[in-house]
């Protein structure tokens, strides 16, 4: 009964002074408890799902950075850190065994294949360049050009 009495007047003294200022500081003071109120339950959140896994995200995180004391990790923290350590050593030596082409290749094949696009198309459209004399084995020599591209993008790594 006594919690009741005090609200109020709690609530008369906020209704006598209702000034504009007030208002205003009322409205900070509840956004500021709802911003601490959303911090917490957040932090609330993380502690729960910490619970719920039995492990704390920091230690997975240092698991994973591979900065955990070995000898505080539980047997499944310890499996995982060796996991980790297993893929990226693979990924390593995956990596030092790719071979891959000079910086020329691709610039090369490319030009290629657009300067065999070229040559057909001044064929068609004058019939005697880029080589008069020859005729349609200006289509030829376009054709082979345009291959000797193709054939290259398979190569290509």
């Amino acid at each position: 009964m006594a919690d009741t009495d005090e609200q109020k007047d709690w609530q008369a003294e906020t209704a006598d002074e209702g000034t504009a200022a007030d208002t205003a500081k009322t409205a900070e003071n509840t956004e500021d408890t709802e911003n601490t109120t959303t911090d917490a339950a957040a932090e609330d959140i993380a502690a729960a799902e910490d619970e719920d896994y039995g492990v704390p995200m920091d230690q997975v995180e240092a698991v994973l950075n591979a900065t955990a004391d070995k000898d505080s990790l539980t047997p499944q923290m310890a499996r995982m850190m060796a996991r980790q350590a297993e893929n990226t050593k693979r990924v390593e030596e995956t990596i030092k065994g790719t071979k891959s082409n000079p910086r020329w290749f691709v610039p090369l094949f490319c030009t290629l294949m657009i300067i065999g696009l070229i040559w057909a198309v001044v064929y068609y459209l004058t019939t005697n360049y880029p080589i008069p004399g020859i005729g349609a084995w200006n289509l030829g020599i376009a054709f082979a050009i345009i291959m000797v591209g193709f054939i290259m993008t398979m190569w290509w790594r």
